[in-house]
């Protein structure tokens, strides 16, 4: 790390050790006493991201605000992940408003940066990114359906969203929509975002989804559009630019979650750990026992191995920029939730029947990591880029040298 990288990691682990771990108990009782279906944020959030802006911990995934690199915001975007539903926010760096906040930033005019940047950056309201659809395949958002004509100087919207994830928080107050502008344009041209304010007529929330039964405290909603009207000046970028702008989005946005997954999963080692050095099983600590040596070794392996990848593909962003990365941030998105996985799953197997209660944190990690592997692009998309940029690379001389000396030794 540099050496403003080391002193934001230095404060940022004090602060989660004195302020943040302490307040978890208190977000999940209010959290239990307030229900699934009330999604006002506990009280302690609040006081955390006080004390956390007041420490200059704040929005440190905004290289323009923080002065931070992606690689030098990777180990502290990792941390944050040991506590994924308090840190993040409390330092406003929290999905999905680091999305949004980095698109109003590359695309908004003076007018949209001044009415929702600016009190997004001051942690004032939040924000919702409505792209998935219940209807089709929005792995592929060629196929969204939403409607977003243009009436005199409105663009009318009508359609059906889902996982529009913080939209049921009541401090959200902006949604960014990506639907269809021009359906006779060329495929990758049809699509536009726009801003939407929460409390347009025609907006409505039908319910929050659950993941794996867990109700988020943001929730992710399904909205109904119903001849929803905005101003035409409410439009991000150019008619028909929905794309660049959702892959200028996503691109970030995605390596951010790997590398609190990757805090996620040293957390999930750390539990693991510290239980089978207290459990004793057929007369020894669980730790003695070389099946659960050889799941901790392969844990840290993997943990390793992904944090690596994840700072070469910070690394690229920062030298070359999102596009260039796309390739390594397709690589960290199918590989960091994945690994998740299999740590988690591991110290659950260890913890027995307290594994898949709510008395650790493991199972609704579990739950949210296993989502992870779907949102943002599934695996099967990023590997697909992968494998077509692999099987596209023009060979070296070295691999060129190499193919032709293995065809001259079989056909010899």
């Amino acid at each position: 790390m540099s050496a403003k990288g080391q002193d934001y990691h230095q404060r940022l682990t004090d602060f989660m050790v004195e302020h943040v771990f302490p307040a978890e108990h208190v977000y999940d009782q209010y959290r239990l006493e307030a229900g699934p279906d009330d999604h006002t944020v506990p009280p302690v959030v609040e006081e955390l991201k006080k004390l956390a802006r007041d420490r200059g911990l704040w929005n440190l995934f905004l290289p323009s605000e923080s002065g931070l690199t992606n690689l030098e915001y990777a180990p502290l975007a990792e941390l944050t992940g040991w506590s994924m539903e308090l840190a993040p926010e409390a330092t406003n760096c929290a999905a999905p408003d680091t999305g949004n906040m980095e698109t109003l930033h590359l695309f908004a005019t003076e007018e949209q940066r001044t009415q929702w940047l600016e009190p997004l950056l001051n942690g004032e309201i939040r924000s919702a990114f409505a792209m998935t659809e219940p209807a089709v395949a929005s792995s592929d958002a060629r196929n969204i359906e939403t409607t977003m004509l243009r009436d005199g100087g409105d663009y009318v919207i009508n359609g059906r969203k889902w996982w529009t994830s913080g939209a049921n928080d009541p401090r959200c107050k902006i949604l960014i929509v990506m639907g269809r502008t021009n359906p006779d344009a060329a495929s990758h041209q049809q699509q536009s975002m726009i801003l939407v304010p929460l409390d347009t007529p025609g907006v409505t929330i039908l319910r929050s989804l659950p993941v794996f039964g867990w109700q988020d405290q943001h929730g992710h909603a399904e909205i109904v559009f119903d001849n929803v009207r905005v101003p035409a000046s409410n439009l991000l970028g150019e008619e028909g630019g929905g794309f660049a702008i959702a892959q200028a989005r996503l691109g970030p946005g995605r390596i951010h979650h790997c590398m609190r997954a990757i805090g996620v999963a040293e957390r999930a080692l750390a539990l693991m750990v510290d239980r089978v050095n207290k459990r004793i099983a057929f007369g020894k600590p669980l730790a003695e026992q070389g099946v659960v040596q050889q799941q901790v070794a392969l844990s840290r392996n993997e943990i390793d191995q992904a944090r690596l990848l994840c700072h070469k593909a910070a690394w690229v962003i920062d030298q070359h920029g999102n596009k260039a990365a796309r390739n390594e941030v397709a690589m960290i998105k199918a590989v960091a939730p994945q690994m998740a996985c299999n740590v988690i799953d591991r110290a659950i197997q260890v913890h027995g029947g307290a594994g898949v209660t709510d008395d650790t944190p493991l199972a609704r990690l579990y739950g949210w990591h296993r989502a992870m592997r779907l949102f943002d692009g599934p695996d099967e998309v990023h590997m697909r880029a992968i494998a077509r940029a692999e099987l596209g690379r023009e060979k070296d001389a070295l691999a060129t040298a190499a193919c032709r000396q293995s065809g001259t030794a079989v056909t010899s």
